[in-house]
């Protein structure tokens, strides 16, 4: 387990290099002038000299880039070319609520796939077999910018149950509750919809078992067979999945957030990108890169725990 999280520290520091290189010559290499930007309308080109000059915008590309990564590796992200606030800061600032939001939304497609995909597999070409997959289908084909303007318009705008946007409240208050709900279901359906797939196709090649078999020849009781023989057998491929998705949340709240007004990652990247703010974007980017090589490294650890036959040696 030990050379398992070494080689994967090893994996993750290579990957944000790449990254980082990648990004950073996108950012360089697409066209519009960031001097141009900050300086406004009616800047004058020694103005824009200036702001170049001081940004190190004149620098070759390489140089800026190797610049960048030595600040990096010291801990220093950069500073905003909009206004001059430490990146490090901007994203603590707006993380929690990009981490609000993707817990919510693995909560609610969890709670809403792992039981639809076992009990779709317990009642095989049932109705709710067939509902359940229909419905699965129409989750991950639903676009979330459509989902969550139906989800404002009924429940905030017609029924006025829910609030239309924002995470002003803390998410342990009524308040923030209600502000995560639509936001959380806008964002959790395809992963909700992802995850009752899988869990369906796992259990229903595990029920089919020969130990399954020996099981209910022996006598246990169904239920007994389903949670506790079936399940834990066929969670492997649906924690790969849950892994995944949560990875995939935690940087893909960017339409969600634009939606309902979330002042989160997702959205400080977005402005970044249209404001040609690098540092900003290359910080986002890194952060998200992480975090999904993190998680991803958690649901590796977290197979030995669910099958002890797994083994990293």
């Amino acid at each position: 387990m030990i050379g398992l999280i070494a080689k994967r520290f090893l994996q993750l520091i290579l990957l944000l290099f790449g990254i980082s290189f990648l990004v950073f010559m996108s950012m360089h290499l697409a066209p519009g002038d960031p001097a141009t930007i900050i300086g406004g309308p009616t800047a004058t080109e020694s103005d824009l000299a200036a702001i170049r000059a001081e940004l190190g915008l004149n620098d070759p590309v390489l140089l800026q880039y190797f610049d960048y990564i030595r600040g990096v590796v010291q801990g220093d992200l950069g500073y905003s070319f909009q206004n001059n606030q430490s990146v490090s800061e901007a994203i603590a600032t707006r993380f929690p609520q990009t981490l609000n939001l993707a817990i919510a939304s693995m909560v609610v497609a969890v709670l809403i796939g792992v039981p639809a995909g076992i009990i779709s597999a317990i009642k095989q070409n049932s109705w709710f077999d067939v509902s359940s997959t229909t419905i699965a289908l129409a989750g991950i084909s639903i676009p979330n910018f459509w989902l969550g303007a139906m989800l404002i318009l009924i429940f905030a705008v017609e029924l006025q149950w829910l609030p239309v946007g924002g995470l002003s409240a803390p998410f342990w208050t009524i308040e923030g509750m209600k502000q995560l709900i639509l936001p959380s279901i806008t964002l959790g359906t395809a992963s909700a919809a992802m995850i009752a797939r899988m869990s369906r196709s796992a259990m229903l090649e595990v029920i089919r078992a020969d130990y399954i078999r020996t099981a209910r020849a022996k006598g246990v009781k169904r239920n007994a067979v389903v949670w506790i023989h079936a399940l834990r057998n066929a969670m492997i491929p649906v924690i790969t999945v849950i892994g995944l998705n949560f990875g995939f949340l935690l940087g893909g709240t960017i339409i969600t957030e634009q939606v309902f007004a979330i002042n989160g990652v997702g959205r400080l990247m977005i402005d970044a990108i249209a404001a040609r703010d690098f540092p900003i974007v290359q910080g986002t980017v890194l952060l998200v890169a992480t975090l999904f090589v993190v998680v991803n490294l958690l649901v590796d650890i977290i197979y030995a725990f669910v099958d002890p036959r797994i083994s990293y040696d």
